[in-house]
């Protein structure tokens, strides 16, 4: 298994891992439209190449104050064999050489299998509450 930053030929690859994955997101998190606008900002956005197909993936983020993770996706057949761990080790290092010292992420309050595999991870859960509102 390769990491690495995503190329423009992953694209249709992304899009179709993060469909399979995260079949329930809603419309503003549309693959194809997420990828273009996370690209118009900044490339950190990662995957897992096995056998020259797209296998896992990982969005970065940056501000400047704090590091974020958002949409670590693999493949069912690649989970469990260490596919998210090194998606996830990868990122926070691109994000280390950025300046950053924390990362945060959020995950639903219902995946209790994702909180297990992020504590393994050494996350943990703050006491904080998250909120947004879309834009119109």
């Amino acid at each position: 298994m390769k990491i690495r930053k995503f190329e423009k030929n992953d694209k249709d690859a992304l899009i179709a891992l993060w469909q399979a994955v995260f079949p329930d997101d809603p419309p503003h998190n549309e693959p194809s439209q997420v990828i273009e606008s996370k690209l118009a900002v900044d490339d950190l956005i990662f995957v897992a190449e096995a056998g020259g197909k797209i296998v896992g993936a990982c969005m970065a983020g940056y501000d400047g104050h704090r590091g974020w993770l958002y949409a670590l996706a693999v493949s069912p057949d690649k989970r469990r064999k260490g596919t998210g761990k090194a998606l996830v080790n990868f990122a926070m290092q691109a994000l280390k050489e950025l300046g950053c010292v924390k990362v945060n992420l959020q995950i639903r309050s219902t995946n209790t299998e994702v909180a297990e595999f992020y504590q393994s991870l050494g996350f943990s859960t703050e006491p904080r509450l998250s909120m947004g509102t879309f834009i119109e």
